[in-house]
C-alpha cells in the first residue's frame, strides 16, 4: 500500500514538474516571439521611410534647352548627310545618262572610250560609297557622344540637386508601373537643368 501511495505520489510529482516545465518552456516560446523582431513589419517601416522621387525623362529632353540645342544640331547632321547623299546619286545619274546619250548617238568613237567611262562610272560609285559610309558613321559617332553629353549633365545635376534634397532615390518614370503623381519632381528639375544652361551659355 505504501509503495502504491508512494508510486502515485512520484507520478503526481513528475506530471506537475512536467506541467510547469511546460508552462516555463511556453513563458519562454512567447518571450522570444515577442523579442523576436518581424522582419516582415521593419521592412515595411523601412519602405515607408525611404524618399523616392521620379522624373519623366521625355517631357526632360524636350523641354531641356541643352537637349532642344542637340536635337537641332542632329538634324543638321543629318540634313547634311542625305544632301551628300543626293549630290552623290546625282553625280552618278548623270554621268550613267551621259554614256547611255553616247552609246545610243554613236558618241563612243572607239571601245577603248567606252571602257573608259564605265572604269570611271564605276570609281565613282566606289568613291561615293566610301565617302557616305565615312561620313555616316562620323554622324552616328558625333550623335553618339552628343547623347552622352546629355545623359552626363542631366547626370550631374541630379547629384548636385540631391545635395540639399536628400531623396533616396530618383527614378525615371521609365522604370516602374506606377507612381503617385505627388512624387513627380520633372518640372522643378527641368527648371533646375534650364538655368543651369542658360547661365552657362551668358558665360
Amino acid at each position: 500500500m505504501k509503495k502504491l501511495i508512494f508510486a502515485t505520489l512520484s507520478t503526481g510529482a513528475l506530471l506537475a514538474a512536467a506541467i510547469i516545465r511546460g508552462c516555463n518552456g511556453n513563458e519562454e516560446q512567447n518571450d522570444s516571439k515577442s523579442a523576436a523582431p518581424d522582419s516582415t513589419a521593419t521592412q515595411a517601416a523601412e519602405a515607408q521611410i525611404l524618399k523616392i522621387r521620379y522624373i519623366d525623362g521625355d517631357s526632360v529632353t524636350a523641354n531641356y534647352n541643352f537637349a532642344k540645342d542637340l536635337k537641332e544640331s542632329a538634324v543638321r547632321a543629318y540634313s547634311k548627310l542625305e544632301a551628300a547623299q543626293q549630290s552623290r546619286q546625282n553625280e552618278l545619274q548623270n554621268f550613267g545618262k551621259s554614256i547611255d546619250s553616247k552609246m545610243k548617238t554613236n558618241g563612243y568613237l572607239t571601245e577603248e572610250s567606252y571602257k573608259a567611262d564605265v572604269m570611271k562610272f564605276q570609281k565613282m560609285q566606289s568613291d561615293a560609297e566610301n565617302h557616305l559610309a565615312n561620313l555616316q558613321r562620323n554622324t552616328e559617332i558625333e550623335l553618339a557622344q552628343q547623347q552622352q553629353q546629355l545623359n552626363d549633365s542631366i547626370e550631374a545635376f541630379i547629384k548636385e540637386y540631391n545635395k540639399t534634397k536628400g531623396y533616396d532615390a530618383i527614378l525615371f518614370k521609365a522604370a516602374g508601373v506606377y507612381f503617385n503623381p505627388a512624387l513627380d519632381i520633372t518640372q522643378e528639375v527641368i527648371k533646375g537643368l534650364n538655368e543651369r544652361y542658360n547661365k552657362v551659355n551668358k558665360k
